[in-house]
């Protein structure tokens, strides 16, 4: 439970009391539902709920969550099949070599991670965050470059590396916003950054996870030289607004 999470828990019990779901309805709607009533509750819910921004989820629930929720709720505006790639600790293989220069982000970087940012937030959704919501989009950055959670690598005063820990619970690291600068893709310091960020994660989780459009096969690629292999598909609906 956090303020920050623009949205407000849901969870659904049986007729015992034994938990059938748990859902997040708000800004980003993501939901884990094991009955079809608690998903079908959830949808009902979320058609309450002005303004939602996107449904996300494994494309089977999603599709079902769609179905009844279109009826009464937000049009779609647009949507897209993401993969889930998964590196798990035993997966790695061969030495890791230190990048010089690969470090934590602070407020200075970010001039040039709020740009990249942008630009990867736009090319998905279709909406650039730096007119859609400025000020709740810098107070974001903001609070990742702050709370540790932003990876980056400068060179001259332009941005080379960047990745996000979107979220980190018990085994798992969530990354997001990963970004190699144009002139250096097919270069191997991208791959290089990635192999030892993704080193680092997993002294401490089990497991690194991350999505990619299902039609970006220069990042399926670059993923899978990382050692990341396909664990299965998500759909991202993105709502039409008020």
């Amino acid at each position: 439970m956090s303020p920050l999470n623009r949205g407000t828990f849901y969870g659904c019990r049986d007729e015992r009391g034994r938990l059938e779901g748990v859902a997040l309805i708000g800004h980003a709607t993501l939901f884990e539902a094991r009955t079809p009533r608690a998903l079908r509750a959830f949808a009902l819910a979320a058609q309450s709920r002005p303004n939602l921004h996107l449904v996300l989820g494994e494309s089977e629930p999603v599709a079902e969550f769609w179905r009844h929720y279109r009826a009464e709720g937000q049009p779609m505006r647009l949507a897209c099949r993401e993969l889930l790639f998964r590196l798990d600790r035993g997966d790695r293989v061969g030495e890791v070599t230190a990048v010089e220069g690969l470090r934590l982000a602070t407020r200075e970087d970010l001039p040039l991670v709020m740009p990249a940012q942008a630009r990867m937030v736009e090319d998905e959704s279709g909406l650039d965050p730096r007119l859609s919501d400025p000020e709740g989009f810098q107070r974001r950055c903001e609070r990742r470059t702050d709370g540790g959670r932003t990876w980056v690598l400068t060179e001259g005063g332009r941005l080379v590396f960047k990745a996000e820990v979107l979220a980190e619970a018990e085994g798992v690291v969530y990354l997001e916003g990963v970004y190699v600068a144009p002139e250096e893709r097919g270069q191997g310091i991208g791959l290089r950054c990635l192999s030892r960020l993704t080193a680092e994660l997993l002294r401490r989780e089990d497991s690194v996870c991350l999505l990619v459009n299902e039609k970006n096969e220069a990042a399926h690629a670059f993923y899978r030289k990382a050692g990341f292999r396909f664990d299965c598909h998500y759909d991202t609906i993105f709502l039409r607004r008020a």
